[in-house]
């Protein structure tokens, strides 16, 4: 039997999230035969000092994996530099890893189908992340059980130290040589954010590690591969999270059932494509759901 993949697990100052992203991980079919790496970061402020402690006391209890590590840094290194610190270390350890955050819920599946997928893909140089997470498109059942697409995603996801060697933090040098073409190709046809999230980044608007995986997967050519049913619930999407705020049009229904069927062929689905192509496009709804939602969220400021 092949050795299972090591979770890491980055928490900070979400209590309730974090043991519900705990207790559904306790239930998936490995995780007793898991190794699980839990790193806390330091509170950024003294608001956030006894939500911290909440957590560090929380991921000290005995839950039920192989082996639990447990790193609480010391100051306060924000989400991307922990990321990608903590993935560099434990990858370059094991040569795979399996990446959660304090936010998302499990399929009690979801072990089995990381560690599944990567051990069929570890010699394919152009499958670069396998996600757990899958957008809520129209008709799923037109899909395979599971597909290439290009975009790398981060909400539950793993990988092997092959492809994330190809990890450039230096966003510059990843859109260098970015035309107009390239952008509408990144941004699959303009209708997603992902370039807006390059500039934002440039301006130093937003710190994100997941761009700049993504554009390292695209300008490598890679390939992600996804379940049509997600492994993987966003429970962060209520506002609570760094980098997220309300929004229920990413909510999923969990598999119910072990994935066994991968594909041969290394190349995105043109199918699957379109579906999430159609979902990115209407996913914020009509103009007056979006001004709901804007003024929905003014409002929690005030």
């Amino acid at each position: 039997m092949a050795s299972l993949a090591p979770i890491v697990l980055f928490v900070y100052n979400r209590p309730k999230h974090t043991r519900k992203t705990l207790a559904a991980l306790e239930k998936n079919l490995l995780a007793s035969s898991s190794l699980l790496f839990i790193i806390s970061d330091a509170p950024k402020n003294a608001d956030a000092v006894e939500a911290v402690n909440e957590v560090r006391s929380i991921i000290r209890e005995p839950w039920n994996f192989k082996h639990i590590t447990i790193m609480e840094r010391n100051r306060n290194w924000g989400l991307a530099e922990n990321v990608i610190d903590g993935v560099t270390k434990i990858i370059n350890e094991y040569g795979q890893i399996i990446v959660l955050e304090d936010d998302l819920e499990t399929s009690p599946y979801a072990l089995t189908y990381f560690n599944d997928a990567l051990l069929r893909y570890q010699a394919e140089e152009r499958v670069m992340e396998i996600s757990g997470y899958m957008y809520p498109v129209q008709h799923p059942k037109r899909l395979p059980k599971s597909f290439f697409f290009r975009v790398a995603n981060s909400w539950g996801w793993a990988t092997w130290k092959r492809a994330w060697d190809k990890f450039n933090p230096d966003i510059e040098a990843l859109t260098d040589n970015f035309d107009r073409a390239d952008i509408k190709q990144f941004s699959i046809e303009r209708t997603e954010n992902f370039w807006k999230q390059v500039k934002a980044y440039k301006a130093g608007k937003i710190n994100s590690w997941a761009i700049r995986w993504y554009l390292s997967v695209f300008n490598a050519q890679g390939l992600v591969l996804y379940p049509r049913n997600s492994m993987v619930q966003n429970i962060g999407t209520d506002g609570s999270g760094t980098h997220s705020d309300r929004d229920n049009a990413y909510r999923v229904e969990l598999a119910q059932s072990k994935m066994k069927y991968f594909p041969n062929d290394i190349e995105e689905n043109k199918k699957a494509y379109e579906a999430i192509k159609q979902f990115y496009a209407t996913r914020k709804g009509s103009i007056m759901e979006r001004l709901v939602r804007y003024v929905e969220k003014k409002l929690r400021k005030t």
